[in-house]
């Protein structure tokens, strides 16, 4: 719901092309062209500024209900919004967990209230992410968070004839699995990549085909069945090439890739720093290679950020007993501009497509993601393209200080993001608090 300001952005940049001058208005875009003026209006001077839909994140875990120490929906949905997203999917692996209509709808609604960035649940595709059971799938799509993502994220369905039936029952109302490809058996008690580190260093390795394994069961399900399939978090070669050979014979498969998997590799475990401990494991070189080309050529569908938050007590020890995971919603936008927009990999537009447009696609969301045009929602982020900052996890809007990028000098900074017409950010950390003039 618009707050009923306005605001013109002067001079800015849709999707990195020709400057114009685009007037936000009754939470929708009221109007494009060098030649609009509104003298009700904030102005906001967008010289340099690249505009972009509002990014969706189809990956985030929120923590409540249940671990609130760690983050709250306010708490992560703030952060979001500094990081430029509009929506955000909230996985299912809460206390108690995301598996029946009631939790859902709470955390929707919780969501709503917090206002920063929509929250839409992910429902658990069985009953306690226990795999032994299908929860209440139905149930979850018909109720007013109308859930259309279903995971079990942080568990793999590792039960072939369960994925099976969940692939075959979203179908009735156009959901999708998202499997977290990781075969249990093949990576009980390991605690990083398995390759020369992890032998070098003596500790237990998660070697790539336990996640390729379960890619290419369930993409061969998804054909049996001609059902959604969404893989998160890929993270080897062999999986890139994989997805690449199943869209290839026409499967109808999506898969995600997060920012640190794009510019991070399992070298850094060498110091035993627990900040560095994440699910999938932290590859190669050649794997962070694999999943840039895949992101660029399309393989790979868009950019997710698993952001993970956790507290100090169960990250602040030793590398065995600490917990998988790293924070990534106010960090995601300037990796990818990082890693693949300054390499010259993807343009400006191909980051709307795969940090927003596709996202909310595979998601069903119909209000985020959509073009920048006269008449669609406000839903939109400004990014100053040309700034740079050093990250700081103890300034940041998560409650968690898991930053794999802790003092790390990174391109790109997120000036203001637009919420159904309304600001939720502006002027962004270390970013010009300058840009915004009163008419």
């Amino acid at each position: 719901m618009s707050t009923g300001r306005k605001y013109l952005l002067q001079n800015v940049a849709p999707y990195g092309g020709e400057r114009t001058t685009v007037l936000l208005a009754d939470g929708v875009i009221a109007a494009i062209g060098t030649d609009v003026t509104d003298d009700d209006a904030t102005i906001i001077d967008g010289r340099g500024l690249v505009l972009l839909p509002g990014l969706v994140d189809l990956h985030t875990h929120l923590r409540e209900p249940g671990r609130e120490d760690a983050e709250t929906i306010r708490t992560g949905t703030r952060a979001a919004a500094l990081g430029g997203f509009t929506a955000v999917h909230a996985m299912a692996n809460t206390t108690p967990t995301q598996d029946t209509a009631g939790v859902v709808e709470q955390v929707w609604s919780l969501g709503r209230e917090a206002g920063w960035a929509d929250v839409h649940p992910i429902g658990a595709v069985t009953v306690g992410l226990e795999g032994e059971r299908l929860a209440e799938l139905g149930a979850m799509a018909e109720s007013k968070a109308q859930v259309r993502v279903f995971s079990d994220d942080g568990k793999c369905v590792h039960d072939p004839v369960l994925m099976r039936r969940a692939l075959e029952y979203v179908k009735a109302f156009d959901g999708v699995v998202a499997q977290h490809a990781q075969e249990p058996r093949l990576t009980e008690g390991a605690q990083m990549h398995e390759g020369i580190v992890s032998a070098e260093l003596g500790l237990a390795g998660w070697p790539a085909v336990a996640e390729e394994a379960i890619i290419a069961r369930d993409v061969l399900l998804a054909e049996h069945v001609g059902s959604r399939l969404h893989v998160c978090h890929l993270s080897t070669a062999g999986s890139v090439e994989i997805i690449r050979w199943a869209k290839s014979r026409g499967i109808d498969v999506t898969a995600e890739v997060t920012p640190h998997h794009l510019i991070l590799t399992d070298e850094l475990a060498r110091g035993y720093d627990p900040t560095f401990k994440v699910n999938p494991p932290l590859r190669t070189q050649r794997d962070v290679e694999a999943v840039r080309a895949g992101l660029a050529d399309g393989t790979i569908d868009i950019v997710a950020t698993d952001h993970a938050p956790h507290t100090r007590e169960d990250k602040d020890c030793e590398w065995a007993a600490a917990a998988f995971g790293m924070t990534g919603l106010e960090t995601a936008l300037s990796v990818v501009q990082e890693t693949m927009v300054d390499t010259g990999r993807l343009t400006w537009a191909d980051v709307a497509r795969v940090l927003s447009e596709t996202p909310a696609r595979i998601g069903r969301v119909s209000d985020h993601g959509r073009p920048i045009a006269v008449g669609e929602p406000a839903n939109l982020v400004l990014v100053d393209p040309a700034a740079r900052r050093v990250i700081n996890p103890d300034e940041q809007a998560t409650k968690s200080g898991n930053s794999p990028f802790r003092g790390r000098d990174l391109s790109g900074c997120v000036v203001a993001t637009f919420l159904r017409g309304r600001a939720t950010v502006m002027g962004g950390a270390s970013c010009d608090e300058d840009v915004v003039a009163r008419a």
